[in-house]
């Protein structure tokens, strides 16, 4: 459907005729914009992998349910120039739109292309709130500097920023230069563990995209060995969680946005990383390794010798390991990326359920002993200019992870099937536009 544009514009937005702003609710919308999609992500250099459209359509093939997408689209001229891919979904009894994806992903986001931002975040926002039927949009894992935040700053109504998750990043240098920065004992110790990984003669090598959905569904077999009889993600073992990262998978390495690493021992596959390519960083999001190969090696050592050298080679500013304090990331030294969850509010229902929000994320905070409240991100000059207010801080809300694993459980409020749930892909479908389907 067509929303008309009631805004007026500013001086980036004149004339006002030549703004459109657009809701699909059918569900080959995002089959049908797939190009424009992807070409806005390529313009939108805050965007991450989970904003890219391979990531999003293979994720709503599995899970999503008909009648819930929500994808708001602003053009100027014709030209796609900002996107909000959103769902509607309830939490705790309240109706709310989220983000598309958001139980798989690291980092939520809208998508924006900055040569339009001063008309094309107004009518976003505007638009957004104008939506019925939903009290709030809840964004939970939002970047430092993500186009949320520009939004934010010009929402209509009430907004409740709060911290949720931590990421660790490392910048693009060598592992050379990564035991530089710790201290001499402890960078001994790394580099004989490195050198016992090149005595074994450990091999690696990218997968071709042909391969890439049968190599994460060997991921995935490996993954689940490694945690058999300890707590693990319970959606990393489902058919759904599998389908939808193969195919997800193979398309981005297919675009250069995700590679596959295999290991190899002996002829014998012993471990496997997928790592996403994003504009500014690669993200360490899962991996499988047979329990022997611990016996033998530090394997979080081997894999971001790997990863470092893969954000090099394609020209990215750090490694992120992706959400998580786990021990294993904390001994690198890297610096911590505070993520926030972000309510924008649109009546008094908003209010209740912040405020529940706020609560939750309090009683976190004191049940694992972590800080209570965190830096919220300073205006632009722009934005300061305008008269923008930060925002005061709030309850810090830490979320589980499974230690020592990249990308290990995203929240505590894992999807579960539903009665009414009507999958827009059959499970037992075979190879689609977009990548295949699944391993085996």
């Amino acid at each position: 459907m067509t929303l008309p544009s009631v805004i007026r514009p500013s001086r980036a937005a004149a004339p006002a005729g030549a703004w459109q702003v657009e809701v699909r609710r059918d569900e080959g919308a995002l089959i049908e914009l797939a190009g424009e999609l992807r070409d806005l992500y390529e313009r939108s250099p805050e965007a991450t992998p989970f904003q890219s459209h391979e990531w999003l359509s293979a994720w709503w093939g599995w899970y999503g349910v008909r009648g819930r997408l929500r994808l708001v689209l602003v053009r100027y001229r014709g030209r796609l120039v900002a996107a909000a891919p959103l769902m509607t979904a309830g939490r705790w009894g309240f109706p709310v739109l989220v983000p598309i994806a958001d139980e798989q992903s690291d980092f939520t986001d809208f998508l924006l292309d900055p040569a339009y931002a001063d008309g094309a975040v107004e009518h976003l926002a505007r638009a957004l709130h104008g939506m019925r039927g939903r009290c709030a949009i809840d964004l939970p894992e939002v970047r430092p500097g993500s186009v949320v935040h520009q939004v934010m700053r010009r929402w209509p109504g009430r907004t409740w920023p709060m911290p949720a998750s931590v990421c660790m990043e490392l910048p693009c240098t060598g592992i050379t230069e990564v035991m530089d920065r710790l201290p001499r004992r402890s960078a001994g110790k790394m580099r004989a563990k490195l050198r016992k990984i090149d005595v074994r003669g450990i091999t690696v090598e990218a997968v071709p995209p042909e391969e890439a959905a049968d190599a994460i569904g060997a991921l995935l077999e490996m993954h689940a060995r490694q945690w058999r009889g300890r707590p693990m993600n319970p959606e990393h073992s489902r058919e759904r969680f599998r389908r939808h990262l193969a195919e997800a998978g193979a398309a981005m390495v297919r675009e250069g946005r995700a590679a596959v690493l295999r290991y190899h021992w002996d002829g014998r596959l012993v471990a496997s990383d997928l790592v996403l390519i994003g504009h500014r960083f690669v993200g360490a999001y899962l991996y499988g390794a047979i329990p022997e190969l611990r016996d033998g090696v530090d394997v979080a050592l081997m894999l971001l010798r790997e990863d470092l050298a893969l954000a090099r080679a394609h020209g990215r500013q750090a490694v992120n390991l992706l959400r998580g304090e786990e021990p294993y990331k904390l001994k690198w030294r890297p610096r911590r990326v505070q993520n926030q969850r972000i309510v924008l509010g649109r009546g008094f229902p908003a209010s209740l359920f912040a405020g529940l929000a706020l609560v939750r994320a309090g009683l976190a905070a004191r049940r694992h002993h972590r800080p209570a409240t965190v830096p919220l991100p300073t205006p632009s000059r722009d934005d300061a200019a305008n008269g923008a207010v930060p925002h005061e801080p709030v309850p810090h809300e830490p979320v589980p992870y499974e230690d020592g694993v990249p990308g290990g459980a995203k929240r505590d409020e894992v999807p579960q099937p539903r009665d009414d749930a009507m999958p827009v892909r059959d499970a037992g479908a075979g190879a689609r536009k977009g990548g295949q389907s699944g391993h085996g």
